[in-house]
């Protein structure tokens, strides 16, 4: 395989409250030149954390919220950003009370996502949560979330019923599946 390309030069050619656009030249081991744009982080972004709430071995905790991208509700998994002085496991922990109202005694890192890799910079730390006991923590959403306790053996309906869409979801609840199986 080739070494990575050179980045001789980098700007940020867009911004707006939430992201960056962030232009990269480059040179290709075969001298090959490409302009490049990406999504950045800001030096404020400490990563994000995507949480799976486990009721018990055979059922997850999924949350219907507002989606914009998409202009309607979504099932899916908790997520949220890190804050300054916590670490992902300890922000999945919050998360988990403010969007859930659980928080978990068993809690561990299981694998890290991408969201598109040509493009964008940011990754999301998946979090597996257990033993979950009730408590919930003011969050800074807009109105309360709907907590919707699924199946694991049941992902084929829940997909195709087209209220879970995002990929994130769906991979780590398929991840989740196979922990459980285990």
């Amino acid at each position: 395989m080739s070494d990575k390309p050179e980045i001789f030069h980098r700007s940020i050619v867009a911004q707006s409250r939430l992201f960056k656009v962030e232009a990269l030249d480059l040179r290709f081991s075969n001298n090959e030149t490409r302009q490049y744009e990406r999504l950045v982080r800001d030096n404020g972004n400490r990563g994000a954390v995507l949480i799976i709430p486990l009721l018990d071995k055979e059922t997850v905790l999924l949350i219907r919220e507002y989606s914009a991208g998409v202009d309607r509700y979504e099932l899916g998994l908790p997520k949220g950003k890190v804050d300054e002085g916590e670490n992902f496991l300890q922000a999945a922990n919050r998360e988990l009370k403010e969007e859930v109202g659980y928080g978990a005694k068993k809690i561990q890192q299981i694998s890290s996502f991408s969201l598109a890799p040509s493009y964008m910079q940011h990754m999301t730390e998946v979090i597996l949560a257990e033993d979950l006991y009730a408590e919930r923590l003011p969050g800074d959403e807009p109105e309360p979330l709907e907590v919707i306790p699924w199946k694991l053996n049941n992902l084929a309906e829940l997909f195709a019923s087209g209220q879970c869409t995002e990929a994130r979801s769906i991979a780590a609840l398929y991840m989740a599946r196979d922990y459980c199986a285990q």
